[in-house]
C-alpha cells in the first residue's frame, strides 16, 4: 500500500552508513554502543522493526521509530523453485514494482548442488535508456531506488530462499550508474564489516555504457567488478538497439573501459545478448573479438530472452555456437551463458511488465499472486 504522509518524511534506516547512525545516537544523547546494537539488529539479526530490537530501551525504540523507517518490500509474485533460477517481484512502499532474480550456479562435479548463489539486483523503477530489446524501459523510467531499497532486495532474497547470497550483480531493472550515489552507498553497506560483509570482488556493476560514470567508478577505492552491456560491436549495429550509443559511441566507451582496467588492474566482462540476424553475424564476431583482445576482456554471450511485444528473437543453437567458435578462434575468452530462467520471464522487467498489465486489466490481485 502507498506510504502515509508522515512515513515518507522518515529517513530509511538501511540507507544510512554506520557513522551517520552513530551521529544520530550522539544527538539523542545515547552511548556509542547503542548504535552498534542497532547495526547488529539490522544486518546480523535482520530485524524488520525497531520494536523487535528487544535489548534497546522502550523509550529509545519509540524515538527511533518516530525518526526512521524500514523499507517495506512486499513479495507479490515469485517464479521458479529453490533448485532453479527464482524471480521475485516486490512492491515498494509507494506501490511501484521491482524485480530481483536469484540464480544458482551450475551443479558442481558429480551432481551435488552448488553452494553459490548470485542475486541480480534492481537500482531503478523502470529505465530511461530505452534499449530496444529490454522490457525494463518499455513503460519508461519512474524513479531511482534509494540505498535501503537496494540493500533490502538482498536481505529479502536470502530470507525467502533460505540461502546465502554469495555474489551480487547490479544488472536488474534500471541503469545502475544513472543512480550512482545511491548505488555506491548501497555497495558500501553491502560490503562493510558492520553491514552484510560481502567482499567487493563478489560485487559486479553492469552498465549500458555511461562512459563518464565508468571513469568515476574506476576512481572509487573498492575493487568491485565491471560488466559492460555491449550487445553490438559496431556503432551501426549498437545504435539500432541501444540509444545510449549515440551519446557515448563505442570509441568513447572503450576508452573509458581502458581507464577502468588501468585503475583497477582487473579484467572486465562484455555482456553480449545474441539477437537473431542482428548482432550474431561473423562481422560482429570479428569486431567484438578485436575489442575484447584490446582490453583483455572476457565475453559473456547471452541468448536473447524473448519479450512479448518486441520484434527480436533468439538465434538457433547452431548460430550461437558458430558465433562462439569465431571468438575462440581469435583467442577471446568467451562462454555462452547456461540457460537460466528463459521459462520464467527472467529477462529484466518481464515479470513486472506482465503483472502491471494484469493489474491494469482489473484482474483480481489474488489471482495474479496465484499465477506467479
Amino acid at each position: 500500500m502507498p506510504a502515509s504522509a508522515d512515513s515518507v518524511e522518515k529517513r530509511p534506516v538501511r540507507s544510512l552508513l554506520a557513522p551517520e547512525i552513530e551521529e544520530q545516537f550522539a544527538t539523542l544523547g545515547q552511548p556509542a554502543y547503542r548504535a552498534r546494537q542497532v547495526l547488529r539488529w539490522l544486518y546480523e539479526k535482520r530485524a524488520g522493526s525497531f520494536e523487535a530490537m528487544t535489548d534497546l530501551p522502550a523509550v529509545l525504540r519509540t524515538q527511533l521509530a518516530d525518526s526512521f523507517a524500514f523499507d517495506e518490500l512486499e513479495l507479490i509474485r515469485k517464479t521458479g523453485s529453490s533448485d532453479t533460477t527464482q524471480k521475485f517481484l516486490f512492491r515498494l512502499a509507494d506501490g511501484n514494482l521491482i524485480e530481483s532474480v536469484l540464480i544458482p550456479a551450475s551443479p558442481a562435479l558429480y551432481g551435488e548442488d552448488s553452494d553459490r548463489r548470485t542475486l541480480c539486483v534492481s537500482t531503478q523503477v523502470g529505465c530511461a535508456y530505452g534499449c530496444k530489446f529490454c522490457a525494463s524501459g518499455i513503460d519508461g523510467w519512474k524513479r531511482n531506488l534509494h540505498p535501503g531499497e537496494i540493500v533490502e532486495q538482498l536481505l529479502k532474497a536470502e530470507a525467502l530462499s533460505g540461502e546465502r547470497v554469495n555474489n551480487i550483480v547490479f544488472m536488474g531493472m534500471g541503469e545502475p550508474l544513472a543512480n550512482f550515489d545511491a548505488l555506491m552507498r548501497a555497495i558500501g553497506i553491502i560490503n562493510a564489516p558492520w553491514g552484510i560483509h560481502l567482499g567487493a570482488r563478489h560485487i559486479t556493476v553492469s552498465t549500458s555504457g555511461l562512459a563518464p560514470r565508468i571513469r568515476e567508478l574506476a576512481d572509487q577505492p573498492l575493487q568491485i567488478r565491471l560488466a559492460v552491456s555491449l550487445h553490438g560491436a559496431t556503432d551501426a549495429v549498437r545504435e539500432q538497439i541501444m540509444p545510449v550509443n549515440r551519446k557515448y559511441p563505442l570509441a568513447v566507451l572503450l576508452e573509458a573501459c581502458a581507464y577502468y582496467i588501468q585503475k583497477k588492474k582487473q579484467f572486465l566482462t562484455f555482456e553480449y545478448i545474441l539477437i537473431d540476424h542482428l548482432n550474431d553475424t561473423a562481422e560482429q564476431a570479428r569486431a567484438l573479438a578485436q575489442h575484447a583482445r584490446a582490453l583483455r576482456a572476457k565475453v559473456n554471450l547471452i541468448p536473447y530472452n524473448t519479450v512479448e511485444g518486441l520484434p527480436w528473437s533468439r538465434p538457433s543453437r547452431e548460430r550461437q555456437n558458430a558465433f562462439l567458435a569465431l571468438l575462440k578462434r581469435q583467442d577471446v575468452a568467451a562462454t555462452i551463458r547456461t540457460e537460466k530462467g528463459h521459462d520464467i520471464d527472467a529477462a529484466c522487467g518481464q515479470l513486472r511488465l506482465r503483472t502491471e498489465r494484469e493489474l491494469a486489466s482489473d484482474k483480481p490481485f489474488a489471482q495474479i499472486q496465484e499465477a506467479g
